[in-house]
């Protein structure tokens, strides 16, 4: 059987392609970007809205991916590459040595979820608790069993049939099964993931036999440029190429509006897999070049809890792969954990007229200073509140001077920001 447990066994198959060295933006302050995903959009790009790009890495050098979560069931198909998923529906495991793939053709093909990580093509035929599609769960062992088999089309072309045998929980390994059809060449693998949780999945190259690391670190990154399968609204699936969140990440879309808009106070925020997705840009038929989809503008709150604007304005095709985008930090986040150090903010009222009253609680004797900012980062207001007992402070403002619209109130102690949003109306 073959054991791969140790990070120096997984094959290296990603490259460091780094944009225009970018500050973290100052709020208020658009920035222009662009990623490239090459001829064919043979890369996908990882970016972080903070600080840019952070890793480009080729799409066609895995065929399955396990999710490293001890507690994820999770297993995703390359889909964006061409690999499809069958289920085998002549048998269950007890047929491993018996596979007849006659009609095939008529088979349902099985992709990844295109709005949740943790429901790969594995899975889409989980009824619910114990069933995760690939196996049960077993109540005594804690462990997944695998009861069904699958066919596989490869990155490559060629079919193999696939036994997700077991996932070991608690050692968080999974032990598989694949061969050729006709049962030659049987891999028994061994797949420990535990020491690589610093990425969300891991790959498995079939025609390498091996694991392969191509994303970035799941805490760096906000959203993928990349090329995967989604579904047209008659239910069928289809191959686009689009923006994808990570997991923590969510996005609103405001369609039709002026590109200065800035409420990201309204509508809902959409946490899935594809919150962005594909649907920003349009085929023209008449010029045969892509054309962004105008008055689109998108809000999006990423891990560090910043919230960017994000406008795309050219998108290249496969000839070469280019994105182009702006992006503005709409509002920043507290940069503080909560506990003692931390910072409460209370504005009132809010929406307000003439008058704003901030009450703050943080660490007794602690220095507080405020500023008032408006959407482009320019500063309006600064002071410093009065100090009261046990740690609270509070300050009135006179706003009646100030033009209606959306600001910012931010508080600082020597280790921590505090940010909250305040509409100015009359």
């Amino acid at each position: 059987m073959k054991n791969i447990s140790t990070f120096l066994s997984v094959s290296l198959s990603v490259f460091l392609l780094f944009s225009i060295p970018i500050i973290t933006d100052a709020q208020g302050t658009m920035v222009s970007d662009s990623i490239v995903m090459s001829t064919q959009y043979a890369n996908e790009v990882y970016y972080n809205l903070d600080g840019g790009q952070i890793l480009s890495s080729p799409r066609n050098t895995w065929d399955i991916a396990f999710r490293t979560k001890k507690l994820s069931s999770s297993i995703l198909t390359n889909d964006g590459s061409g690999v499809v998923l069958y289920t085998y529906p002549n048998a269950d495991t007890t047929g491993w040595y018996s596979v007849d793939t006659t009609g095939l053709s008529g088979w349902t093909p099985m992709y990844n979820d295109p709005a949740d990580w943790e429901n790969g093509a594995f899975s889409r035929n989980a009824t619910g608790h114990p069933d995760y599609g690939w196996g049960k769960y077993n109540e005594i062992t804690h462990n997944l069993v695998g009861d069904s088999l699958f066919i596989i089309k490869t990155r490559d072309g060629s079919f193999k049939k696939l036994w997700i045998v077991r996932k070991y929980s608690s050692l968080d390994t999974y032990y598989f099964r694949y061969a050729n059809l006709d049962g030659t060449n049987e891999q028994s693998v061994s797949c420990n993931l535990d020491g690589l949780t610093d990425k969300d999945f891991i790959g498995y190259s079939f025609e390498a036999n091996s694991l392969v690391n191509y994303e970035a670190n799941i805490d760096t990154w906000d959203i993928v440029f990349t090329k995967y399968m989604s579904v047209q609204p008659n239910g069928t699936p289809y191959p686009v190429v689009g923006v994808l969140c990570n997991e923590g990440v969510k996005a609103k879309k405001f369609h039709p509006v002026p590109l200065v808009y800035d409420d990201f106070g309204a509508g809902t925020w959409d946490s899935t897999r594809s919150s962005i997705g594909w649907d920003w840009k349009v085929f023209d038929n008449g010029t045969f070049s892509y054309k962004i989809v105008d008055s689109t503008v998108y809000f999006i709150t990423a891990l560090s809890g910043d919230i960017y604007k994000l406008v795309f304005t050219t998108f290249a095709g496969s000839s070469t792969g280019v994105v182009k985008f702006n992006r503005m930090k709409a509002a920043g986040a507290g940069t503080g954990e909560p506990g003692a150090n931390s910072i409460q903010l209370n504005v009132y009222p809010n929406p307000a007229s003439s008058r704003i009253n901030l009450y703050m609680t943080g660490q007794a004797g602690e220095d507080l200073t405020f500023t008032l900012t408006d959407l482009t980062g320019r500063q309006l207001r600064a002071d410093r509140p009065e100090r009261m007992a046990d740690g609270r402070y509070a300050y009135s403002m006179d706003v009646t001077g100030v033009q209606p619209g959306i600001y910012f109130v931010t508080v600082f102690t020597a280790a921590t920001k505090t940010v909250t949003k305040v509409i100015i109306t009359r």
